[in-house]
């Protein structure tokens, strides 16, 4: 089974959620997502596959995001989308893909009914 997580390291969510996944005897993809940003075409796919409006997907209160004078209410999903491809700390993390769908693993253990 092919799974993988859009991980930062840094992000204590994230740590726990490869953890878990980990201890379900899973070996997942590891993808830095800082280190290797996603596309616009893989994040327009990425919000389809978790089947939520693109400003889940974001960090709002991140200052990166306050700095790109955007709001949650108004920005487009193009702009959000266009927000995350030029800095990609604003993605809501980690973010866990597998044959059966995908979850942000906030808290963690959502990831457990798409294992």
């Amino acid at each position: 089974m092919s799974i993988k997580i859009l991980h930062n390291p840094r992000c204590s969510k994230s740590r726990q959620t490869l953890e878990l996944i980990r201890q379900q005897g899973i070996e997942p993809d590891v993808r830095e997502y800082l280190k290797e940003p996603l596309t616009a075409t893989e994040l327009n796919e990425l919000v389809k596959l978790l089947g939520v409006d693109t400003r889940a997907l974001i960090r709002t209160k991140e200052e990166e995001f306050k700095a790109t004078g955007l709001t949650p209410e108004s920005a487009s999903d193009e702009e959000l989308i266009k927000a995350l491809v030029e800095t990609p700390k604003l993605m809501e993390r980690p973010v866990v893909i597998t044959p059966k769908g995908a979850r942000i693993g906030r808290p963690p253990e959502l990831v457990l009914e798409i294992l």
